[in-house]
């Protein structure tokens, strides 16, 4: 049955003032029709202002897109910030937020905020570095120097804003508003947020999915399902496919191991640092065991994932349960442990090291997208071979110079200097931390309430595709909504 308020998304809300102030509101200034950016601005009685993750677009100069995400709002008007999960597309822009103003409450699990310190620290590091560099070329060429958008003390003070909060447990953020954070199973920590407010006597509910996990997904519980809302923001990254069964994703990868092997190169693997290289150690752990790494070495060669890896160690209580038993009866306590033949790149050094191994290296580095990080060396040194094997595990947005070479161009520019692609260029689909197609649709179709159901986190193409499914399969409506849309209920 339905809850009784009416839901509706302009485009314009400007010519809409008198409705909005007896509504709450939800204004969408991320991950709108794009995967990357989330943030979604509640607007209500009840709670005030709240931001639903306040993430940065990837892609392209770091120093420029951070320059060129400017916030639609006044930071310092926003009473509290709601964080889905620890990913810089969703959290990474949090410290330009504190920079501009913004002194409220940042309510996340406890391991969302153990994350979050690496991640911050690490965007900010390379934020500071590439804007040096930057701002020396200025003063060469005459120019004046640009002003940074956020310091380490900034990512500090976000830190010191974390409330840390536990699964399933309802949180006031306000008198007549409450938030209670539920497994999301997409990385550690990572959260479905569903809040709760009242308005002239009425309950309303929002539920944000953030960013689902597939079910039987390594190391992660599945997703919890909800059945009760008034309006829903679901993720919709894969909106238009399925991932690959994992059993084949794994035969797969053994086959391209193999492969790589017999033509005596080695494999690289751009990697997120949260999530999927926890996963990948995972299963080359497992292939360890069954005798078929006998011959090659494992880098991890990312300063930041080898700590995550350390907090994922830290939190293996809250992972699941059959995964981490696995672990455990390999008598092992740690997933550093569980593959001995990893070794931990942390100096650059190490990392240079790498490039003396001609043949029965897998090297894991970051980034995930290879729009910064240790991997483009990796690719510098490695990708006009033909010997070798680039294997892409994760998602790869449009603009990064991981989705040209996964479609397929022949040259790129590393370090502007071009590159012909000759390495073998895969995909693994299955090793995806993202619910695909059927698992989006089965975990909408729970709630018995029949909300206002608004994609967000997709392309459009997969958008588009996913609504038209939802509507075939299960007669559900859905909303598409755009940058600057207003949704009210």
């Amino acid at each position: 049955m339905r809850t009784g308020y009416a839901s509706t998304i302009i485009s314009r809300p400007h010519d809409l003032h008198t409705k909005a102030e007896s509504m709450a509101t939800i204004t969408f200034f991320g991950a709108a029709q794009e995967v990357t950016g989330s943030c979604h601005f509640l607007n209500s009685t009840a709670c005030g202002k709240v931001l639903l993750d306040c993430g940065m677009h990837q892609g392209g100069d770091a120093v420029k897109r951070i320059k060129k995400d400017n916030f639609d709002f006044d930071p310092e008007s926003i009473d509290a910030v709601i964080l889905s999960h620890a990913h810089l597309d969703h959290s990474g822009l949090l410290p330009k937020l504190v920079h501009q103003g913004f002194s409220g409450p940042i309510y996340c699990t406890a391991a969302t905020a153990d994350l979050l310190r690496i991640m911050l620290d690490d965007s900010a590091g390379l934020y500071t570095r590439d804007l040096e560099r930057n701002n020396l070329r200025r003063r060469r060429s005459g120019r004046r120097p640009l002003t940074a958008e956020y310091s380490r003390a900034d990512v500090d003070k976000v830190l010191e804003l974390c409330k840390k909060q536990l699964y399933r447990e309802p949180v006031k953020i306000s008198i007549d508003a409450t938030v209670t954070f539920h497994d999301a199973g997409h990385i550690l920590g990572s959260a479905i947020v569903e809040i709760t407010l009242k308005e002239d006597d009425k309950i309303k509910k929002l539920v944000f999915s953030g960013d689902l996990g597939k079910k039987d997904s390594i190391l992660m519980n599945d997703p919890a399902t909800l059945d009760s809302a008034d309006v829903v923001l679901m993720e919709s990254t894969y909106g238009n496919r399925n991932h690959r069964d994992l059993d084949t994703t794994i035969e797969e990868l053994s086959n391209i191991i193999e492969a790589t092997w017999d033509r005596g190169g080695n494999v690289l693997i751009p990697s997120f640092a949260v999530g999927r290289t926890q996963e990948i150690l995972f299963h080359l752990g497992c292939l360890h065991h069954d005798g078929l790494l006998d011959n090659w070495q494992v880098f991890l060669d990312s300063p930041m994932a080898i700590k995550v890896t350390q907090v994922y160690d830290r939190w293996l209580n809250i992972l699941d349960d059959e995964d981490i038993k696995e672990l455990t009866d390999a008598h092992k306590e740690s997933l550093q442990a569980f593959l001995p033949s990893l070794k931990l790149c942390v100096t650059s050094e190490q990392s240079i090291d790498i490039n003396k191994i001609k043949r029965g290296a897998i090297i894991i580095a970051g980034s995930g997208m290879c729009t910064g990080g240790r991997i483009r060396h990796h690719l510098k040194h490695r990708i006009w071979r033909d010997n070798n094997t680039l294997l892409f595990i994760g998602f790869q947005a449009r603009g990064t110079l991981g989705r040209l070479l996964v479609d397929g161009v022949k040259r790129v520019k590393i370090f502007g200097e071009k590159y012909v692609v000759k390495s073998h260029v895969e995909t693994l689909g299955g090793f995806s931390a993202h619910a695909g197609q059927s698992g989006l649709i089965d975990w909408i179709s729970q709630f018995k309430t029949n909300p206002q159901i608004a994609l967000v986190h997709g392309e459009p193409e997969a958008i588009q595709i996913l609504s038209d499914k939802l509507k075939q399969e299960q007669n559900i409506d859905t909303l598409m909504p755009a940058h600057g849309d207003q949704l009210f209920f």
